[in-house]
């Protein structure tokens, strides 16, 4: 069994040769351990550095195209190098390397096919009530979209099967964090929680440049994504004010119709329009639900191919 450890990077040259020294060499059940570096456009020494300390495999992007798209070159690269569980990490030295084996166990013994590390964020000293708060309730909301039970959806410090890799697909630009959580769910895959404790922070964190930007990323791609998996229920949510508003307008009407008082057919016209704006609303939930259905044949399409090429990429090499 192979296990890659895999590094996304933006001009991590300080904090790296940390976290590499943190990593372990021998994990229990995994007969091969290597590491991977993605350079997501770093313009310091990020790829000279890794090579000085031995990282296996660099891969560079030529620009910096953001946390999400280096979490999905290296998932695809390593899939390519023949791994069978996937560990993500961060460059900043933030988890403690010594916690990888625990994190690959339930997917070395069968009983997970993600496994996210907990930071215990109520223990973690250098956060604020408000943004320990801000954590539960993102953790939570993701938690009710994907139907999951994590305690930590944030947390970036996660090991993937080979079958989950092939199965994930980031579609949004500023983190894979909530988004694989979603997909999995979805997929009904089985995602298994460890407890961890954090390193102190070297450095403040590049993804968010304050609260209100990660708030405000983080609504949107939870927003996003449960309209993206759950059309008809978002669009049926849309369209309910409308139907009410609409029907009340109506009841409105009637009331006074018979109990004979005129001119009240501003009501009847305005609950009409606003009962048919619910309509075609729900029309186009039930359109996008219809077109969701065949995102999910297109994704098993692509799950096959990917699998087929790796399996066919495999074959050459060993000829």
């Amino acid at each position: 069994m192979k296990l890659i450890i895999q590094i996304p990077c933006y001009n991590e040259a300080e904090t790296l040769p940390e976290t590499l020294a943190e990593l372990p060499i021998h994990i229990p059940g995994v007969d091969v351990v290597e590491t991977l570096v993605i350079d997501d456009g770093s313009e310091d020494e990020t790829a000279v550095v890794a090579k000085q300390h031995n990282v296996n495999h660099i891969i560079s992007h030529p620009k910096n195209m953001g946390l999400a798209a280096a979490f999905q070159t290296g998932l695809d690269t390593c899939l390519r190098l023949g791994a069978d569980i996937i560990v993500n990490t961060d460059a900043d030295n933030q988890y403690p390397g010594h916690y990888i084996p625990d994190l690959a166990a339930p997917i070395v013994n069968g009983a997970a096919d993600m496994v996210i590390a907990n930071r215990q964020v109520n223990q973690i000293a250098h956060f604020s009530p408000v943004k320990k708060g801000l954590q539960k309730l993102g953790s939570w909301t993701v938690r009710t979209v994907s139907g999951t039970d994590v305690p930590d959806a944030p947390s970036g410090f996660r090991a993937y099967s080979r079958e989950t890799a092939l199965r994930l697909h980031i579609l949004t630009r500023f983190s894979y964090t909530l988004e694989t959580i979603i997909q999995a769910g979805k997929l009904g895959l089985t995602i298994v929680s460890v407890p961890i404790e954090t390193n102190e922070t070297l450095r403040p964190s590049r993804l968010q440049r304050n609260m209100w930007h990660f708030i405000k990323a983080q609504a949107g791609t939870i927003l996003r994504l449960y309209a993206f998996y759950e059309p008809l229920k978002t669009f049926s949510y849309m369209a309910l004010p409308f139907l009410l508003l609409g029907s009340l307008s109506w009841l409105r009407f009637l009331y006074f119709y018979f109990q004979q008082i005129g001119g009240h057919l501003q009501s009847l016209t305005i609950g009409t329009g606003l009962f048919l704006v619910g309509i075609l609303i729900l029309l186009f939930g039930i359109q996008a639900d219809i077109t969701s259905k065949h995102r999910q044949i297109s994704q098993e399409m692509l799950y096959r191919l990917k699998k087929m090429e790796l399996e066919q990429d495999h074959a050459r090499q060993n000829s």
